[in-house]
């Protein structure tokens, strides 16, 4: 059975092609511009390939109850001209294929928990931390949804005491989002991260936000495993920092062997899957 798959993020779709095994059997990257520029790409990719059912992860807010009418309908997103736009209902009108619909980065805690960094543990948690700062988690094989989907990047965080800076998100300045995320970088220090690698104060501040969040995001759901990926994360000196910073945070509260200098190093952890985890996840939802 041949399946497809996307991976619909804030700076490209990754479009894929596999079957029920989860093999990838081709794929293509396509930008993430507007709606009527991306989306004809993507029908163009899928078209003649036979896929039975399209399994989609995607930026958000997306709605993701079935039972709405509005199901796969992108919403109040930072990326503009996405906001409204119904994404599973328009593949399904082009592609005449049932789809199923979950965030991005729900859909790479899926695919870290079945074939990367995660198959060992029954909760864990996935932060892409690029263009925006998103959190999905897996608990005993599910991805967790409720009242909509957890929208772990807009959290509030306490301001670094050096860091004057007043934030990026459009809708809430210096949530961690607002504070650490690609464009935020690069707005506070006047050059995009790639260019800032070899100074240790970006990084360090950049670590003492993100580790705010993971310190919350433990409090709240007690993950397993927490797997940081993204464009930012490629700065691998980040990983020592955040786990210094996590540990010094936490205080001792958390009581767990996994929280501790000898074992972090295998608690917060870069993804099994490299950049594979999206689309991998999403052709597994497209697999159930």
């Amino acid at each position: 059975m041949k399946l497809g798959a996307i991976e619909a993020g804030g700076t490209k779709f990754v479009c894929a092609v596999g079957n029920d095994q989860g093999e990838i059997l081709g794929k293509v990257v396509i930008p993430t511009e507007a709606p009527s520029i991306t989306m004809p790409k993507v029908y163009e990719f899928f078209k003649s390939k036979g896929i039975e059912r399209m399994g989609i992860g995607s930026f958000g807010p997306i709605d993701l109850n079935e039972n709405g009418g509005s199901y796969g309908t992108i919403q109040k997103t930072p990326k503009i001209d996405w906001v409204d736009f119904p994404l599973a209902d328009e593949i399904k009108k082009h592609l005449n294929v049932p789809v199923i619909v979950d965030t991005d980065v729900n859909v790479a805690a899926l695919s870290e928990s079945r074939w990367g960094n995660a198959t060992d543990v029954d909760t864990c948690l996935y932060i892409t931390v690029g263009t925006g700062i998103g959190a999905g988690a897996v608990v005993n094989g599910a991805t967790v949804k409720g009242l909509s989907h957890p929208e772990m990047g807009h959290i509030g965080v306490r301001r670094h005491k050096e860091d004057s800076f007043e934030g990026k998100c459009p809708y809430h300045k210096d949530c961690l989002e607002g504070m650490a995320a690609g464009p935020a970088i690069e707005a506070r220090w006047g050059k995009a991260g790639v260019e800032l690698a070899d100074d240790p104060q970006v990084w360090d501040m950049e670590a003492y936000y993100l580790a705010q969040g993971l310190v919350n995001y433990i409090y709240v759901l007690s993950p397993e495993r927490i797997i940081m990926g993204g464009g930012v994360m490629q700065q691998e000196q980040l990983f020592g920092r955040i786990r210094e910073y996590v540990i010094e945070m936490l205080n001792g509260y958390v009581s767990s062997p996994r929280l501790t200098a000898d074992n972090i190093d295998e608690y917060i952890v870069p993804p099994g899957l490299t950049n594979e985890a999206g689309v991998k996840g999403a052709l597994g939802l497209a697999m159930d």
